[in-house]
């Protein structure tokens, strides 16, 4: 089920993309660049830029055509202004400890009219606010320590096992209208958001309420 809904949203992501040849994508959080090379198809160019805060993993990304650098997206992206396309973010806002520094980073980059996609895991999705009236930790903010991953909800996915990276740890975990109006502060026009999962139903539930959907996916666009 957690599968189908991961898959689901690696599609809503794909949905947003749009075909351009000479486009400048950059994937932040690139890891080992499997996922960006993907969107690179998708969208039809091989101009494939990544970051990462893990150094071991850059070697792989660099080896799939990938122009790498290692970079901490809680401060100022190694980029120049206005000279990204696309700019694609999948499961990282959530780990930001200075969100406003990742978002207007990801707005100075953007060319006008660019565009970026962002998913993140939703507070919102009702087995986030079943774990809530529980008074257990909500299931996405179960990975908040370094030394062992499922705190407090006893039914986490890899409860007790130790993170493989500190940086994977969450920071803080958005509400769907909350994430929105974020992003519209921070200069953005929102122009499209999508649901994946809808735990314990069928991941295509969200299609229809992506406002309780476990993963939201966000486009959004430089308008001036």
């Amino acid at each position: 089920m957690f599968n189908r809904a991961l898959d689901l949203n690696s599609r809503n992501i794909y949905s947003m993309l749009e075909k351009k040849t000479n486009a400048r994508l950059l994937d932040l959080g690139c890891f080992e660049g499997a996922f960006t090379v993907k969107l690179g198809n998708y969208i039809g160019t091989k101009n494939l830029y990544g970051v990462d805060v893990v150094p071991a993993v850059l070697k792989k990304a660099k080896k799939c055509g990938i122009q790498v650098k290692h970079g901490n997206l809680n401060s100022t992206f190694p980029y120049r202004s206005n000279y990204f396309d696309v700019v694609h973010g999948n499961q990282v806002i959530e780990h930001m400890y200075d969100s406003d520094m990742f978002l207007s980073e990801i707005y100075r980059i953007l060319k006008l009219g660019g565009y970026a996609i962002l998913s993140t895991e939703n507070a919102s999705s009702w087995i986030n606010i079943f774990a809530s009236i529980m008074g257990w930790q909500i299931f996405s903010l179960t990975n908040i320590s370094a030394r062992r991953l499922g705190i407090g909800n006893p039914l986490a996915m890899f409860r007790l096992q130790k993170i493989r990276f500190a940086s994977f740890g969450h920071m803080r975990i958005y509400n769907f209208y909350g994430l929105k109006e974020y992003l519209e502060v921070m200069g953005f026009t929102v122009e499209r958001i999508a649901g994946a999962g809808y735990f314990p139903l069928p991941a295509l539930i969200a299609r229809i309420d992506p406002v309780h959907a476990h993963f939201m996916t966000f486009k959004i666009r430089k308008t001036k």
